[in-house]
């Protein structure tokens, strides 16, 4: 079965859609089968692999809304091995017409319970708020990756993901657990991130990556060419860290 790991952060601009595209690049890049789910109504991790947001007839909307089939909302990206359930800014009216439907925090674990054995991971964008679609997104996954900015406002809304992440386990999803915490944005140049760094691992009883994700322009530029970093600039820093960090989360799976 696919492992699924959705990546959660109610704080915006911490590295959320830059991982999850990046990641599942790097994934496929070593041969393993990946899914993207783009559960952010922004549909920057679609926009990001290449995809016309606009133009398209089915995305995770209708599949959550019962109007296509989870296959039919799958479409293959450029990146061979990635598949892609692509976002746009229809979803942002989800929340309120699932409200009268019954055990909707089990609307997308129900139709990815179809094709998870398609794939050997799972990747979940996730929205900038603790909200149903973040919901639905846990009660699919197994674990949950959280990106950290480091700047010095980090830690700041961090326990209440956790109590999140928490309540799920307990009420709605037992299996699901941290996958851990990767530093995004790091800037050698400055005591802070290094300062950040160490106050996440002396505060946070979770695991966290070996691998830290600088700041690179070339992974700022690469969305704006619907590429992934290890297609836009294969060599580049943030290419590389990325590949490392494909490496680990395949490691851990292995474990």
């Amino acid at each position: 079965m696919g492992r699924i790991i959705a990546i959660a952060n109610q704080k915006g601009g911490v590295g959320k859609t830059t991982t999850a595209i990046n990641l599942s690049a790097c994934l496929a890049e070593t041969g393993k089968k990946v899914l993207t789910i783009d559960l952010d109504p922004q549909g920057n991790t679609t926009s990001g692999l290449g995809i016309e947001k606009e133009e398209l007839e089915n995305t995770v909307y209708e599949l959550m809304l019962g109007e296509c089939t989870v296959r039919e909302s799958m479409i293959k990206t450029e990146i061979e091995g990635l598949q892609l359930i692509p976002s746009n800014v229809n979803l942002a009216g989800a929340e309120i017409e699932l409200l009268g439907i019954n055990e909707k925090e089990y609307i997308l674990k129900n139709e990815v319970d179809y094709i998870q054995d398609d794939f050997d991971f799972i990747i979940i964008d996730c929205p900038p708020s603790l909200n149903m679609l973040t919901i639905n997104a846990m009660t699919t996954a197994n674990t949950v990756l959280v990106p950290i900015q480091c700047e010095y406002y980090a830690l700041e809304g961090l326990s209440q993901l956790i109590h999140t992440i928490n309540l799920v386990q307990q009420r709605l999803n037992p299996s699901l657990h941290m996958e851990g915490v990767v530093f995004t944005m790091y800037d050698a140049r400055t005591n802070l991130s290094l300062q950040v760094v160490e106050n996440v691992k002396n505060n946070l009883n979770t695991t966290i990556y070996k691998t830290i994700i600088p700041r690179n322009i070339r992974l700022a530029e690469a969305p704006s060419h619907g590429l992934p970093i290890n297609l836009y600039d294969s060599k580049s820093a943030g290419a590389e860290s990325y590949r490392l960090l494909a490496k680990e989360v395949i490691e851990r799976k292995d474990v």
